[in-house]
């Protein structure tokens, strides 16, 4: 089961940057992700958040290994370079983990799960491997309409009730 794909483009098989991109390719996830550097609302696919966590893994790996930083003697295993690289991608990085996490129907606040060892880096792992819920479709700058709706309205927690019907009675009707 996978959610339709809406796009404002007719004929355009890539969706606009405020709806997540499923089964995107390896290079326009990695784009994507650059392109919405600091962007920490909406929604992104897995294939978005993993295609960047492998990319962003290899570049580190390869930075940390062309210049190792030696101290006493000994390999530190990272370097200048790999300390820019994570400078430049930390921002990104948590920005999409973010969306990831609103695709599932979750708050970006569960990436604070990262700050308990082991156990919590395991907890946000399968939290991001989720498949997508279409509930998170409340996380979109222009949400869906709800099923069985032919215009979209504001979710049911932003609608006004009217107001109570003027006159002497006040609310209680008597």
């Amino acid at each position: 089961m996978s959610i339709p794909q809406a796009s404002n483009v007719p004929g355009s098989a890539v969706p606009p940057l405020e709806l997540p991109y499923y089964g995107a390719p390896p290079v326009d996830a990695v784009k994507r992700i650059f392109q919405k550097y600091a962007v920490f609302s909406g929604r992104a696919s897995r294939s978005e958040y993993w295609w960047w966590f492998l990319a962003s893994g290899l570049a580190s790996a390869v930075l940390n290994s062309i210049s190792p930083t030696v101290v006493n003697g000994q390999v530190t295993g990272s370097s200048a370079l790999g300390g820019l690289w994570f400078l430049a991608t930390v921002v990104p990085s948590l920005a999409v983990a973010a969306r990831r996490l609103h695709d599932v129907n979750l708050s970006a606040w569960m990436l604070l799960l990262a700050l308990i060892p082991v156990l919590g880096w395991i907890a946000l792992i399968v939290l991001l491997a989720q498949r997508e819920n279409p509930y998170g479709q409340r996380f979109d700058k222009y949400p869906a309409p709800r099923y069985g709706q032919a215009t979209a309205t504001p979710p049911y927690w932003t609608q006004q009730q009217p107001p109570y019907p003027p006159g002497p009675a006040g609310p209680s009707g008597s």
